[in-house]
């Protein structure tokens, strides 16, 4: 746990210890909170930690290229139920449009919304009638929230705090190339590594009953760090901890509001990145 803590200053007593669980290890909160005390660490999370030049390189080395400055909305959804995240689309300039498209797209026959009953949405007025009636063709209610009610999207609220502060706000980036890569790259770690307090598991782990020794996986320079088990038996006494960097993938999330760049993008958000999740059946998204 003293090394969870070197290594990720920004981690609190309380995600040290479900890390610790996940490795299959039983330990409670409070004697992870007293071990750090013991030997001179806050349990709580260092939020006031500056990063170094050092670590601002490592974790820009993957997305430096030259682009065009801008701003960007990025559209995503959440399952409350399972809390799948799912990017709609990325585009400069939002329209009518192409909102009806991604309603289209979300509703289609492998639609993030299939199975579902409910979309709740804020009052932006790019969720127009005719995006109400594409939906509401397949059974899907929109539900509009009421005025100055950011706590009734309490889940979607959350994973736009995830993602800022465990990811974007490091990151200073030039064009929506970077964002759409830094984007699956977070979102890969989000379903596959990241221990979800609200639900005390990982979404969908990867390495769920091995045994063998302790790797340490690192995505974006070691930006977003996640430590699992090997599949090969190893002996239990005192795993070492080594790294492994983690393969680059791509999928289609669903997005944030972070301020970036912009280019041109196709008419359909669904084919930038196509969505290796299958839906699941729950009354709400």
């Amino acid at each position: 746990m003293i090394r969870f803590k070197k290594e990720n200053p920004h981690w609190g007593y309380t995600r040290i210890q479900d890390y610790i669980v996940h490795l299959g290890y039983k330990i409670a909160e409070t004697t992870v909170k007293n071990t750090l005390l013991d030997n001179g660490f806050d349990p709580e999370p260092d939020l006031t930690r500056k990063t170094t030049w050092a670590e601002f390189i490592k974790s820009h080395w993957e997305v430096l290229v030259k682009g065009r400055l801008g701003r960007c909305m990025v559209l995503f959804a959440i399952d409350v139920a399972t809390r799948e995240v799912e990017i709609l689309g990325i585009r400069p300039q939002p329209n009518g449009p192409w909102m009806e498209q991604i309603a289209r797209n979300v509703s289609g026959e492998r639609g993030f919304l299939v199975g579902k009953k409910y979309l709740i949405h804020d009052r932006d007025p790019l969720y127009t009638e005719k995006f109400a009636s594409i939906l509401k063709a397949v059974g899907v209610e929109p539900v509009k929230l009421p005025p100055r009610s950011p706590h009734l999207n309490a889940h979607a609220e959350r994973f736009v705090r995830s993602v800022r502060e465990e990811c974007l706000a490091h990151l200073i980036l030039s064009s929506e190339e970077q964002l759409r890569y830094v984007l699956a790259e977070y979102l890969q770690y989000y379903h596959h590594k990241r221990i979800h307090q609200g639900l005390h598991r990982i979404i969908e782990p990867q390495h769920e009953g091995h045994q063998g020794e302790i790797i340490c996986i690192e995505r974006l320079g070691g930006l977003l760090k996640s430590c699992h088990r090997k599949a090969t038996q190893h002996s239990p006494a005192l795993p070492l901890l080594r790294r492994q960097c983690a393969p680059r993938r791509t999928l289609c999330v669903r997005c944030v509001q972070p301020g970036s760049l912009s280019t041109t993008e196709p008419p359909c958000p669904a084919s930038f990145h196509p969505s290796p999740f299958t839906p699941i059946s729950t009354p709400t998204a």
